[in-house]
């Protein structure tokens, strides 16, 4: 007869306080369970305490059977009894204790393969769950980059959109200040339509005792620019109007790239400086026509 599952137990080499808690908290249901629960809480803090039954509770004890009594199940068959604790007493021979030793030994290995399978197969889980989320968490900030871009480029748009009207708004200005000039002063604006040339003056005998005649005070002023890629631009101003106004003018008709420039007569040569942009054109000179040559502007 073999052992008890206690003394398997302990062959195996658990501890008596393993084995008894192990076949007790299974419900003495056999060896395989009890390994299993030795297996899954070898690490538990409190598995070599002692373990304490329950009152009236005494291990390797089953209940009886309802409508039973113990002092029935004594009565049934007292040789029996006896003929059966005589043979659970038995001690095992050399040969039976190898033999159950190796199945016992067989059954742990099984167990702690299935334990291993089962490890591998969570940790492959798990595996596949943190490549999905890092997938997810790719996309999420992929998703996060497209939109920040075309913020930035519908940003942009309107951007130049506002620049774009702000220079249409300009150039509106400038039509309606030269409309208002033509109009008040019955001049055209523009190349192609040249100032009305002045009078000539009657040339009057020299006399001893005539005074030199008087200077000429003239309203308007026809400048011709020219700029560096060769064409020229010609624009009627009011004498009294500032040099920056003839500056803008050029700004905004020239088809260069817009680079910095000064403003220059070539005879007698004369640069303008910041200073000049302010003074109007008939202290400068320019009445009643004049022609102002563009130039680069050097960096000092």
């Amino acid at each position: 007869m073999e052992c008890t599952a206690l003394e398997s137990l302990i062959e195996m080499g658990f501890s008596h306080s393993r084995a008894e808690k192990a076949l007790a908290l299974t419900g003495n249901q056999g060896i395989e369970q009890a390994m299993d629960w030795l297996m899954e809480h070898e690490n538990d803090p409190d598995v070599d305490e002692p373990y304490v039954p329950p009152v009236d509770h005494v291990l390797g004890t089953e209940e009886p059977p309802e409508g039973r009594t113990p002092e029935a199940e004594g009565e049934a068959d007292p040789a029996a009894e006896g003929s059966s604790d005589a043979d659970n007493r038995r001690p095992l021979s050399e040969e039976e204790r190898r033999e159950q030793t190796k199945r016992m030994m067989e059954l742990i290995a099984q167990k702690q393969r299935e334990r291993e399978e089962r490890e591998k197969r969570e940790t492959i889980e798990r595996e596949k769950q943190r490549r999905k989320q890092g997938q997810e968490l790719a996309m999420i900030r992929q998703k996060l980059q497209e939109d920040e871009m075309k913020k930035l480029a519908e940003e942009r748009r309107k951007e130049k959109m506002e620049e774009k009207m702000a220079k249409q708004r300009v150039r509106e200005k400038i039509e309606r200040d030269k409309a208002e000039r033509a109009k008040k002063f019955g001049g055209g604006s523009g190349s192609q339509t040249p100032a009305p040339p002045e009078p000539a003056p009657t040339p009057v005998p020299p006399s001893p005792s005539q005074e030199p005649p008087t200077k000429r005070e003239y309203d308007q002023c026809r400048i011709q620019v020219r700029l560096l890629d060769g064409t020229s631009l010609t624009q009627t101003f009011k004498a009294k109007e500032q040099l920056a106004a003839v500056r803008l003018y050029v700004e905004l008709n020239r088809k260069d790239e817009g680079e910095p420039f000064n403003l220059l007569t070539s005879f007698p040569r004369r640069v303008f400086t910041e200073e000049d942009m302010e003074k109007p054109l008939q202290e400068l000179g320019l009445v009643p026509s004049a022609v102002l040559i563009v130039a680069k502007k050097c960096n000092s």
